[in-house]
């Protein structure tokens, strides 16, 4: 449906089909104008970009290098590190089997995963891990929507402190999904469930919950209940074999651990090179991160937003029902993230912010300062990459590039003002 594999060149637009899809051709093009900026700059090694409205492409972009050393064009079949962009999918596998009437959402984790039985959690301006009270095992509710008490080695904090010096980060080559999630649960939880929003493991541990109510590991459930049904068949937590010469490398501008926000310090390369094919772990990755963990193309990522715009199907595959796709693009929150009272990172503004389940919710554009309609679902990776679907004016978008951390550059709320301003009809 998206993928054109004779297309070899840096942009795609029929100017008559995006005029017809209501945008204007000239303000498109300032989208392509805008990446090359990026590459020009060496903010971003290479990118691209998909735009689809109504179902039917209105214009694609790449330009730039997926690996810089080399040369090797960031093309349409590129793979790319989607890192937190597996989150919605982890999301959906979840409420697949919440359709199947296995389990409510007020259900404890603890009934799946023992190791979260007999909870701590700090007390309120705890100075030290051992400052702690009895708390509950969080629900899976609070695990999808980050009110867990969760966190993540790179956000601040106390919990998120103990987890870097544990390296509990779940990174493709670090063993079993089960046993890093048992170690997630020796740690007190950051706050009591449900009181606070805090970016963090929580889908990681969703996805243990997957393996243990479908009795398959993570990697086998994508592949057979999502990826392959939706024909995203070069997206796995590891590199198909075919597609390991087109693997786009990473890049940092920070001199150190590309994802150590707590001590970010900028390097004199903008873009030093910390990945690429040759070594990678996500080669040959045992750790299935359904918070990290995918590598895909962009045309198979919308084909999965796609699915999520049209409420649960695609091409006749049905994965989830209509009405459960507007459950999960609720705000499930009690007002917007910021009210929450967070200081984590997180891949989206907080102002003006929901979160349903998988992503975040657009409650008022005025407040987050991004264009956007209300109820627009999106979500992001941290190697800077991003989507968004809004069921209002049927637009969906997807966005690859391969820099970390995503908070290098505000490219995303430009990116989506660019889109915005070409949407004329």
């Amino acid at each position: 449906m998206w993928a054109d594999p004779e297309w070899t060149g840096k942009t795609r637009m029929i100017t008559g089909e995006a005029a017809r899809l209501g945008f204007d051709p000239e303000r498109l093009g300032r989208i392509g104008d805008w990446m090359d900026g990026y590459v020009a700059a060496r903010k971003f090694p290479g990118s691209s970009l998909l735009i689809a409205r109504h179902g039917e492409e209105a214009y694609f972009h790449a330009t730039g290098r997926r690996d810089i050393e080399s040369d090797a064009r960031f093309e349409r079949d590129t793979v790319a590190r989607l890192y937190s962009m597996t989150k919605p999918v982890t999301s959906v596998a979840l409420m697949m089997l919440y359709e199947r009437g296995l389990f409510t959402l007020d259900t404890p984790v603890s009934e799946f995963i023992p190791s979260f039985k007999d909870m701590r959690a700090l007390i309120p301006g705890a100075m030290s891990i051992e400052e702690t009270e009895a708390a509950p095992s969080p629900t899976l509710h609070q695990l999808l929507t980050h009110t867990a008490g969760l966190s993540y080695p790179f956000n601040p904090g106390v919990l998120a402190a103990a987890m870097e010096k544990e390296d509990l980060i779940f990174r493709a080559n670090q063993g079993l999904l089960a046993e890093m999630v048992d170690r997630v649960a020796g740690l007190p939880l950051a706050f009591q469930p449900g009181t606070r929003w805090e970016y963090s493991v929580a889908i990681d541990v969703l996805g243990r919950v997957v393996e243990v109510i479908s009795g398959q590991s993570l990697e086998t459930f994508f592949k057979a209940e999502i990826l392959e049904p939706l024909g995203m068949m070069e997206t796995a937590f590891s590199v198909p074999k075919q597609a390991i010469e087109r693997f786009a490398s990473l890049y940092t501008p920070l001199a150190g651990d590309a994802m150590a926000l707590n001590a970010a310090q900028t390097g004199e390369n903008p873009l030093r090179r910390v990945d690429h094919k040759d070594g990678s772990p996500f080669l040959n990755a045992d750790m299935f991160s359904g918070g990290g963990g995918l590598v895909g193309t962009i045309d198979d990522y919308m084909r999965f937003a796609e699915m999520l715009r049209r409420g649960g199907a695609i091409e006749g595959v049905r994965l989830l029902s209509p009405q459960t796709v507007d459950f999960m693009m609720q705000n499930h929150l009690r007002g917007e993230i910021a009210e929450m009272g967070p200081q984590s990172f997180a891949e989206q503004p907080m102002e003006g912010m929901g979160f349903g389940l998988g992503g975040a919710v657009v409650l008022d554009a005025a407040r987050a300062r991004v264009p956007g309609s209300v109820g627009d679902f999106s979500w992001g990776g941290m190697a800077s990459t991003f989507f968004w679907v809004d069921r209002e004016t049927g637009l969906s978008v997807v966005f690859l590039t391969q820099l970390s951390p995503s908070s290098s550059y505000p490219a995303r709320a430009e990116m989506k003002a660019l889109v915005h301003a070409a949407m004329v009809g």
